[in-house]
């Protein structure tokens, strides 16, 4: 059945109200780019894409504000701001296509995190329609602006379980007048450790810090496993960088630029080379990450001064296989990304904590019969 794709944000908010009157679930999107993420996809659901609404609202380059439809893609996006040398730091998956109303919603955040924050670091306001067809404004326009905060937030990362975003207030960051990539090979892990040590106690603050395990390097066309560092700022500050990462390869300009979209569609490009994979996402600290990393017999990237590791793995089976050797040494795990036949076999989440009964009196708040996107967040809401 063909997707709905309101035009404007009364439309969307319309659409709700009838396709909820329906009795049928919702299946509610921007382009759909990560329908591998969350839970099942129920078969009967009516479909309501945001791709439709692509409206720029409101660009303010001096006040580092902007305001955006849902449907705006991330890429366009990002070419519009580069302009005046501003950006949104996200480095999506699927840049080329997302949305940023899926963006927001599924909450994908890629390398650049370490320095800049999460998405919900820059979300300043948003507006959503409910599946009573009413339009809720939330926040504003400015950035010290707190009125709605908590609601907002809420939306983040909810997978569209509560609401269907129609516009995302964002506040912006300057770009960095110019950018170096900063490698590391080593065939020992406790060589790339101690090199990420000694960076993360120093007074250098780059962008991104990521290790890449063999497997993985060689997919962004390198050899054994990586240390990357990505830095920003004027030239003299990374000749700064230059002097104190004595033992890597620096690099710039157009190889920088592919080797970081290597590491960003990471995911994409896998899961369009083997279409039975799987990823799994593990929540390490930092001193667990190597091992955890290490340990992956097929591809692994971890976010090295966070603690986050995406493992790759040509099917579910061989997921489950590395996850019973390896459980009890690893932190929470997720399936991140998995094929739609594959999710209602998997435990796709860890076991809810206490805090889950509170988040089932929200998705009730907003969504009290269970219309959208059912289980697509924690397979069960």
């Amino acid at each position: 059945m063909p997707s709905l794709n309101p035009a404007t944000p009364q439309q969307l908010a319309e659409t709700l109200r009838v396709a909820t009157a329906s009795e049928r679930p919702i299946h509610l999107g921007g382009c759909f780019t990560k329908r591998a993420f969350g839970g099942p996809i129920d078969a009967n659901s009516e479909t309501i894409s945001t791709s439709s609404l692509t409206c720029i609202i409101e660009y303010e380059p001096k006040d580092l504000t902007l305001s955006v439809e849902a449907g705006v893609r991330y890429a366009d996006l990002r070419r519009l701001l580069a302009e005046n040398r501003q950006m949104l730091p996200f480095d999506p998956p699927w840049a080329e296509t997302a949305t940023i109303g899926g963006i927001v919603a599924a909450n994908t955040n890629g390398p650049r995190r370490r320095l800049y924050g999460s998405i919900r670091d820059f979300v300043i306001g948003m507006r959503f329609a409910t599946v009573e067809g009413k339009l809720i404004e939330t926040g504003g326009m400015v950035v010290k602006n707190v009125a709605g905060l908590d609601m907002q937030k809420l939306l983040i990362g909810s997978y569209g379980t509560l609401a269907a975003l129609a516009s995302v207030n964002f506040k912006l960051v300057p770009a960095p007048p110019a950018t170096r990539t900063f490698l590391m090979a080593a065939p020992q892990w406790e060589l790339l450790v101690a090199a990420r040590d000694g960076l993360l106690g120093s007074v250098l603050q780059p962008a991104a810090v990521d290790l890449l395990n063999a497997k993985a390097s060689s997919r962004c066309g390198l050899t054994g496993p990586v240390l990357a560092v990505r830095a920003g700022g004027t030239e003299r500050v990374l000749d700064r960088y230059q002097s104190e990462l004595k033992q890597f390869e620096a690099f710039d300009g157009e190889r920088e630029a592919e080797f970081w979209r290597s590491v960003e569609e990471f995911t994409p490009r896998f899961l369009a080379d083997s279409p039975s994979g799987c990823v799994v996402r593990v929540s390490s600290t930092l001193a667990g990450l190597p091992k955890v990393l290490a340990s992956l017999p097929e591809a692994g990237v971890g976010r090295a001064a966070s603690g986050v590791v995406y493992g790759y793995f040509a099917t579910p089976g061989h997921a489950r296989a590395w996850l019973d050797r390896h459980r009890p040494e690893l932190g929470p795990v997720v399936f991140e990304a998995v094929q739609e036949a594959e999710k209602s076999k998997l435990a796709l989440w860890p076991v809810p904590g206490d805090d889950f009964d509170v988040m089932k009196r929200v998705k009730a708040l907003f969504d009290p019969n269970n219309r959208l996107n059912p289980g697509r967040l924690h397979g069960r809401l």
